[in-house]
């Protein structure tokens, strides 16, 4: 297990403000934050069934976070999302699904979320190692010009015919298409749960007025804060979204309903208020937000990977989804971000803000 001193190396000069920064605006005692129990806590009374629950609870209390209430992800999709050359370039292992799976095993994740191809290829051999969450809709990058659409690539009956405990599927909230991805998601939602699975949301905000000629408020807390709690609405069981940037998106695009004090009342600047903003959009946490690690940048890796896990755990979420980091490098050095990342969440000195 990690010690606080190591936490504390890698933050760097952000280590005292991040470690030790108390949340005012929203404060701790209003959320459900993640526990040994959470799947009872929080769902045990839902309209969710005995199977659902049980698949939950599989994802929960699998790994090296198993019976924690938080959990490690690993997510890989960016054959389809990026293109497959430009995601594994770096290392040709992981064109062969089986490396995926044997990276997040080998990681001890809670899980791993890939698509319909690469896990049907090995289904009948790690169904039953690693819980398999099926993502079944893609933005593909081979229609010229890129229309950056999310379409579904298999069906959700296929995803429980291949042994997973969930499904997981992203919407481009603000784009042409979000109404019909809303609408799809939705139904395949409702599916999951009647056939026994739990479900993630990938809440990504897609537009182009959103960014602006000073600022991008694509990871705004207001914006990607909204598109949570649509996601909660629909009945995801799991948020998936980034770690947020900045604020006041509805404020600087000049749309939707916003107000000065709405800001003023919820957050402030600070990157862990920023990020229990979209806890609080989360149901108060009692549906768990999992933040993405984002892409690769060399050297920094492990230190970002951890930086992100620190906010995302002070804030309430409930762990990290975190790919290109581990992925993109060889196999040991890939378990080993994604261990730094779990001890995190295995320290008990790093706590709720």
């Amino acid at each position: 297990m990690a010690s606080i001193d190591q936490i504390t190396e890698l933050l760097g000069e952000e280590a005292k403000d991040l470690l030790h920064y108390e949340c005012e605006k929203i404060p701790k005692s209003r959320l459900t934050p993640p526990s040994p129990d959470f799947v009872d806590q929080v769902f045990v009374n839902s309209n969710r069934s005995p199977q659902t629950l049980r698949s939950l609870a599989q994802l929960y209390n699998h790994g090296n976070l198993g019976g924690t209430g938080y959990v490690s992800i690993l997510p890989v999709d960016q054959g389809i999302e990026h293109s497959a050359a430009f995601s594994f370039y770096k290392n040709p292992d992981y064109f062969d699904p089986e490396n995926i799976l044997r990276l997040a095993m080998e990681a001890g994740c809670n899980g791993v979320a890939t698509t319909f191809g690469a896990l049907a290829l090995h289904a009948r051999k790690y169904a039953h190692k690693i819980p398999f969450i099926v993502k079944i809709n893609h933005n593909e990058l081979l229609t010229y010009p890129n229309t950056y659409d999310q379409i579904p690539f298999g069906s959700v009956r296929e995803a429980w015919n291949l042994g997973a405990v969930a499904v997981g599927a992203t919407i481009y909230f603000g784009s042409e298409e979000s109404n019909r991805q809303i609408r799809e998601i939705a139904e395949a939602f409702a599916e999951a749960h009647e056939l026994g699975m739990g479900t993630i949301l990938w809440c990504y905000t897609r537009n182009s007025a959103f960014k602006t000629k000073d600022q991008d408020y694509h990871t705004a807390a207001d914006l990607t804060g909204q598109a949570n709690h649509i996601g909660v609405t629909i009945q995801a069981d799991m948020i998936k979204q980034k770690l947020p940037t900045n604020n006041y998106g509805y404020q600087e695009v000049q749309f939707g309903k916003h107000d000065k004090a709405m800001y003023e009342t919820l957050s402030t600047d600070h990157p862990i208020d920023l990020c229990r903003y979209q806890v609080a959009n989360c149901y108060m946490g009692q549906i768990g937000l999992i933040n993405s690690g984002g892409g690769s940048k060399g050297g920094s890796d492990k230190a970002d990977a951890v930086r992100t896990a620190v906010i995302n755990k002070r804030a309430g979420g409930t762990g990290l989804i975190l790919g290109r980091k581990a992925f993109q490098r060889p196999i040991k050095e890939g378990v080993e971000i994604i261990r730094a990342v779990q001890q995190v969440y295995e320290t008990e000195s790093v706590t709720l803000a």
